[in-house]
């Protein structure tokens, strides 16, 4: 007897996803609830789990459809006699031949004891495995229940240089002959059509312009190495920088509302809780989940968010909740080394701060050239809500935060 898997429910609003990619094969066994695809929504990639115990038997899609809520997307057969039954029901439309597709269901079966490492990959992990080319059966994992992450396939990357090395003069001579020039065509994820489209919305909707400003880092820095270690000593995280700027950031839009507005129809939306949206990075691209309540957390609590959203968004286990709202947005290239850039807003947001790269730049101090740690700030923001006194002085407001930290203890 079997069992269908059926697309669950996606989250408020989304009714449909794109197979990313099956974690399991026709023929392979599953224990309840061990996931068997991947479903990529307009922001994250969501796990679908086996509803039962059994064996995969039937995929109904292929990688790359679209799936609806509620559609039946493969077939679980009950029992492990479905090892038998299912496996030549695949091999029979693929097989060439008869005698070829009753072959291969004895090897099939062998390795469907040892299927816990290889077949039940996240999918960034299995990107990254594919990527750095390791068996992910030989890797030792340190996640939960010795489930692989990406850290692990890296450092198995690493400590096996010379199969690599190996490999690549032997694919050189193939290429050489061709002489030709080569093009990759790849569908475009879902999360990645769905930010192009976001992104020409806001281009196409808001009168955005953008206005700079510097800052010296000088006492946010003297300040984190003074404190880092009792401060993650006491709190379990790290001390960043982020967990400044995101307090700043709350003291200055409570002095200008306006900037954490936004504008429904005729209306103008103003908030007095402040949703801040932080840009992380993800195998899948770009995604922005939220601190909720910011005005009210502490620096430890905001910091403790962030790695939180960091550590879920490499392993592609961030939810739809995570994403949901947001009032102003914090993106901080400054990780990758951007020294400057105009962030584009997040609709329906009305504005967003950039962060950069901090460097060594001369400036004056007391009628004296000296050398301070300096950022690039960008605000970018809807001209159509935010004046542009409004814009400058809330940046000033993140300056003055910045270069004199005590002022977020008092509030000034």
């Amino acid at each position: 007897m079997a069992t269908d898997v059926v697309v669950p429910t996606l989250g408020e609003s989304i009714t449909e996803a794109t197979l990313g990619q099956w974690l399991k094969k026709p023929g392979d066994a599953v224990k309840a609830d061990e996931p068997i695809a991947s479903l990529e929504t307009d922001k994250v990639a969501i796990e679908v789990p086996s509803p039962v115990a059994g064996v995969v038997g039937e995929l109904v899609v292929s990688e790359g459809d679209t799936v609806n809520v509620g559609a039946v997307i493969a077939r679980i057969e009950a029992g492990a006699s479905a090892v038998t039954a299912a496996t030549p029901a695949v091999e029979d439309r693929t097989a060439v031949g008869k005698a070829e597709a009753a072959a291969p269901p004895e090897p099939a079966a062998a390795p469907a004891g040892e299927d816990s490492d290889p077949v039940t990959l996240s999918p960034s992990v299995r990107r990254a495995v594919l990527e750095y080319g390791v068996d992910p059966s030989k890797i030792r994992g340190s996640g939960k229940d010795g489930r692989l992450t990406k850290d692990d396939v890296v450092a198995a990357a690493k400590t096996q240089p010379k199969p690599a090395e190996a490999a690549a003069p032997a694919a050189a001579p193939a290429a050489a002959p061709a002489g030709g020039r080569k093009e990759e065509r790849v569908r475009m994820t879902r999360l990645r059509q769905t930010v192009a489209s976001r992104l020409k919305e806001a281009q196409n909707t808001a009168a955005m312009l953008t206005t700079f400003n510097d800052v010296d880092m000088t006492a946010v820095i003297e300040a984190r190495t003074k404190y880092k270690d009792l401060f993650e000593k006491k709190h379990g995280v790290r001390l960043g920088f982020m967990g400044f700027f995101v307090k700043a950031a709350c003291m200055a839009l409570k002095d200008v509302p306006a900037v954490n507005g936004s504008i429904e129809g005729d209306e103008i939306v103003y908030r007095d809780y402040v949703d801040v949206s932080v840009a992380v990075s993800a195998p899948n691209g770009l995604v922005v989940p939220v601190i909720r309540d910011a005005q009210d957390l502490s620096v430890a609590a905001i910091e403790r968010t962030i790695g939180d959203f960091g550590t879920r968004a490499k392993a592609g286990t961030l939810k739809m909740e995570d994403m949901k709202g947001g009032t102003f947005t914090i993106s901080n290239g400054g990780v990758f080394g951007s020294l400057m850039s105009t962030p584009i807003i997040n609709p329906p947001q009305s504005a967003v701060l950039g962060l950069h790269r901090i460097e060594e730049r001369p400036v004056v101090r007391d009628g004296q050239i000296v050398a301070r740690p300096m950022m690039y700030l960008a605000l970018s923001y809807d001209h159509r809500l935010i004046d542009g006194r409004e814009a400058v002085t809330f940046l000033v407001a993140i300056k003055n935060a910045i270069e004199d930290p005590t002022r977020l203890l008092i509030d000034l």
